[in-house]
């Protein structure tokens, strides 16, 4: 599956606009951090770190801090998108301002293997940098007014996934088209059958 594309309801996406919101979709319409194997994917998939940057040691406490950081960033998330008057962020805004205070994996530069500069980690990536990283994409996110106005939440049934609308006329209604969309024109189709059939 090619990155910010969906082609199956339980396939790890990248499409909602925001690593942040990523995280998200994670847990819809399952958890998909069932195994270390699926964390580091979606931490590669993510560009969290470069291609190839191994990971083999994550341990399955990575798989419940990152579990953690995805529902404090969903309550936040939730709580932009209510209507107005909007809850207070709670506890939720102090523990994602806390684990965004980590600073990323330092990034370096060394030559590929044809002589172009390509980007490598410093060493391999702690637990908490790539914590940091999400939660400063979550920071900059919801302190960005434009971005918090693009913020939609799907419009498909039973989807949770939020997403930042940037198309024409700011309306998107799904958080895919290939996905929440192709079920709604397949159930609005069947519902003009049925008429027709009446």
């Amino acid at each position: 599956m090619a990155l910010g594309t969906a082609t199956a309801p339980y396939e790890l996406r990248f499409d909602a606009g925001r690593i942040c919101l990523d995280l998200l979709a994670t847990a819809h319409p399952q958890e998909r951090f069932d195994s270390l194997d699926a964390l580091r994917a979606w931490i590669a998939g993510a560009g969290l770190v470069p291609p190839g940057t191994p990971l083999a040691h994550a341990d399955t406490g990575w798989l419940t801090v990152f579990r953690e950081l995805r529902g404090e960033v969903s309550r936040l998330v939730q709580a932009g998108l209510a209507p107005e008057p909007r809850p207070a962020p709670g506890a939720a805004l102090g523990r994602v301002n806390e684990i965004a205070r980590t600073a990323p994996p330092a990034p370096r530069a060394v030559p590929g293997r044809d002589g172009v500069l390509v980007r490598e980690l410093d060493g391999p990536p702690e637990c908490a940098q790539l914590l940091g990283a999400v939660a400063r994409d979550a920071v900059e996110m919801l302190t960005d007014p434009v971005a918090r106005a693009r913020l939609r939440q799907c419009e498909g049934d039973n989807c949770r996934i939020v997403y930042l609308d940037s198309s024409r006329g700011r309306r998107r209604r799904w958080c895919s088209s290939e996905v929440c969309g192709n079920r709604e024109r397949v159930a609005r189709h069947r519902r003009r059958a049925a008429l027709t059939r009446s």
